[in-house]
């Protein structure tokens, strides 16, 4: 497709024919049935999976990175915000407000229900996200940062240059900043933002049946929003009810009341709404991408833009930091109306002069009608000071809480690590020597303790089973979406992970190996004994040698585990839920499928720990493709454990398989993978221990890319 440009490719006309190509390639990736879809590597010139980069781009970026001088990019934002453009005038003359708006809403469709969302990955370039209707002309916000993209290219990721613009324009109009954290790796499409709807995928796996009242895991209680309907729960002007809904969705981010009055109330200190008539802004870029968003009212655009129906600003110097917004609030008297753009808003009451402008939302009302809320207002408006600070580190939590731990960051202005990113301590100054410590854990194995008796095998007490689940639970909880969990910290051994019912008795485990522990001191952290246990039993029972990356270090809590919980459950028959909990790892179907061969290779299941009972093979001492064998070939009968759960019996024989093992036989991809498996052993082994290292080393980040591993 050849596009000629009448006048050069200008940004505007670019960021247009640039509108074109994206929605004409995202019809067919955005929801497409692609049949590699993570289901191992792709064929060469496929398309990489889930929207992330290659590897090797990501090298690329992660050292073009290195050399962006962020003070230089921050002098050219500033020089544009009072750098009013006619296709798309600055209010008030200055573009700082719209570039606060940028930021806020490309991170706030973070989740903390399973970590998807935020601006990690630039994903408001791509649909769904730049066609929700919260993010009605923000295509002009991007068309407006393309020079400055371009002028510093890959080292200047998308990501970074959102959150960079909004941090940029807050300190531009006097506002706080605690500081920027460099290093969001942009996704190449937006296929990663899919489960945040509105798509097919969502409606599977998070579904909502009225659109208003949409539940978690949902990050929104209206999809393509990016929180509430600032109009009032489904749009009636209800401010109590509103209130309700506000620490709803504000919680699904992990936001605490006071954070939640200092992003509003920082958030709506500048610019103001659009909302100039009611015949709204015209169609999304992904109707028509090339003229999205034109609006309907007169010349669509400064005094007749429409964007989301409100219309008026909040303070009387919308370009200027203040606590304005608290002070009016509570000191004017405010009654509802339905303003230009046909949406119940508030105004003064008999408000004259500057005041009789200004507006307030029905969420912004709500503050005022939830004592909690109320009470942080009040101490807001009379001290400036403690705003300032409570609003410069919410923004930077709502602008950096899905980069994971602050070990991914990079640049002179990041800040210390902040509670919500739960730093680890410093590893063991010196390490254990490892090679003694898996000689330890091999003895181990074969030697019961009365405290908690070993699984009995052809007359030999075995631990290995125990040991490799203990591993695969601390490992268990790490997600790819916002780089969350891990064993680094072994936090299994607190509150709320050691109570999960999936890791019941895994205490008498730490207790197994609590001598082992004591034996080699600091210089051997609880993270680096559990993966070490995990891997010298597979390897014993003849894994391939896998390489150990000690250096872990343990937490002193277990803070930071409370929304970690694997969604995926044994006794599920879901084909989605399972390639669900692959992807929240960062796994392909078949690694997925090799360690789940692996790890229920050994060992048994125990009914008063699981409530499932039996082992899946007839070696439940050693790592082979028996599994897979024993799957495929077996007749798989219904069976009931006297505790009451379903699973499976092989007939006329004492082997059993759980419902999610079921899936590798009935999923015709996985029964696939599951049949090469069976064919190959040493195909198996080599992938399995492949997938297991990834897996326990997941989480120990260097940067935005590297891994100490």
């Amino acid at each position: 497709l050849r596009l000629r440009l009448s006048s050069g490719p200008g940004p505007w006309k670019l960021m247009t024919w640039l509108g074109v190509a994206l929605a004409f390639c995202l019809h067919f990736l955005a929801e497409a049935a692609c049949p590699f879809a993570g289901h191992g590597e792709p064929p060469a010139g496929h398309p990489t999976i889930e929207g992330r980069a290659s590897n090797s781009d990501v090298q690329a970026y992660v050292a073009a990175l290195s050399k962006i001088d962020f003070d230089a990019v921050k002098a050219d934002l500033q020089a544009l915000f009072v750098d009013s453009k006619e296709a798309w005038p600055a209010d008030y003359g200055h573009y700082g407000p719209f570039f606060v708006r940028l930021a806020w809403h490309c991170s706030g469709s973070y989740r903390t229900s399973d970590g998807r969302g935020g601006c990690e990955g630039g994903r408001q370039r791509f649909d769904p996200e730049r066609s929700w209707a919260d993010n009605t002309n923000l295509d002009k916000a991007r068309a407006l940062l393309w020079p400055i993209k371009e002028k510093y290219g890959l080292g200047l990721s998308w990501g970074d240059l959102f959150i960079l613009a909004g941090t940029t324009a807050i300190e531009s109009m006097g506002g706080p900043s605690l500081g920027f954290c460099a290093g969001r790796v942009d996704d190449i499409d937006g296929s990663a933002s899919i489960q945040l709807g509105p798509s097919s995928l969502q409606e599977k796996v998070a579904p909502c049946a009225v659109n208003g009242t949409c539940k978690a895991p949902l990050g929104s209680t209206t999809i393509g929003l990016i929180y509430v309907n600032p109009e009032g729960p489904m749009g009636e002007p209800l401010p109590k009810e509103s209130s309700a809904e506000v620490r709803d969705t504000f919680g699904r981010m992990n936001m605490n009341d006071t954070e939640t009055v200092a992003l509003i109330g920082g958030g709506h200190a500048f610019g103001k709404t659009h909302g100039a008539c009611p015949d709204g802004p015209g169609p999304s870029p992904k109707e028509d991408p090339l003229n999205p968003w034109p609006g309907r009212c007169g010349s669509g655009k400064g005094a007749d833009a429409f964007t989301s129906g409100f219309e008026g600003p909040w303070t009387t110097t919308p370009t200027k930091w203040s606590n304005e917004y608290f002070r009016e609030l509570l000191e004017q008297d405010w009654e509802v109306f339905v303003g230009p753009g046909g949406h119940h808003q508030w105004r003064v009451k008999d408000g004259k002069g500057q005041l009789s402008g200004l507006m307030r939302l029905t969420t912004d009302i709500s503050l005022l009608h939830d004592s909690s809320y109320r009470e942080i207002v009040q101490e807001f408006a009379k001290d400036q000071a403690k705003f300032d600070r409570a609003f410069a580190y919410a923004w930077y939590k709502l602008t950096t809480r899905d980069m994971g731990p602050v070990t991914r960051c990079v640049g002179k202005h990041v800040p210390p690590p902040q509670p919500w990113q739960h730093p680890l301590p410093p590893p063991p100054a010196k390490l254990a020597d490892f090679t003694q410590v898996k000689e330890d854990v091999l003895r181990m194995l074969h030697t019961s303790c009365p405290s908690f008796p070993a699984d009995n095998f052809d007359g030999k007490p075995y631990y290995g089973g125990l040991f490799v689940r203990l591993a695969w639970r601390c490992a268990d909880t790490f997600r790819s979406t916002d780089f969350q969990g891990g064993c680094n910290g072994a936090r299994l051994r607190f509150s709320p992970e050691k109570d999960w019912g999936a890791n019941a008795d895994l205490d008498k485990a730490l207790a197994l190996l609590e001598p082992i522990k004591e034996k080699y001191g600091a210089g051997l952290s609880w993270a680096d004994l559990i993966v070490l246990a995990g891997t010298t039993a597979l390897e014993q029972a003849g894994a391939p040698q896998m390489k150990f990356c000690g250096g872990r270090s343990d937490a002193v809590g277990g803070e930071g585990s409370m929304d970690l919980e694997p969604k995926f459950a044994p006794d599920s028959d879901s084909p989605v839920q399972w390639e669900e909990n692959a992807r929240k790892l960062g796994l392909s179907a078949r690694e997925m499928t090799a360690l789940i061969g692996g790890g229920h290779s050994l060992g048994k299941m125990h009914p008063e720990r699981s409530g499932f009972q039996g082992a899946w093979t007839t070696t439940p001492t050693q790592v082979s493709n028996e599994y897979f064998k024993l799957l495929l070939t077996e007749q798989w009968e219904n069976f009931t454990v006297s505790t009451g759960k379903s699973q499976f019996k092989a007939a006329g024989k004492d082997l059993y398989m759980l419902k999610s093992d079921m899936l590798l036989k009935t999923d015709a991809v996985l029964q696939a993978i599951a049949m090469q498996f069976a064919e190959d052993n040493e195909l198996f082994l080599e992938e399995f221990g492949n997938a297991w290292t990834k897996l326990v080393n997941a989480d120990r980040f260097s940067g935005p890319a590297g891994n100490l591993c």
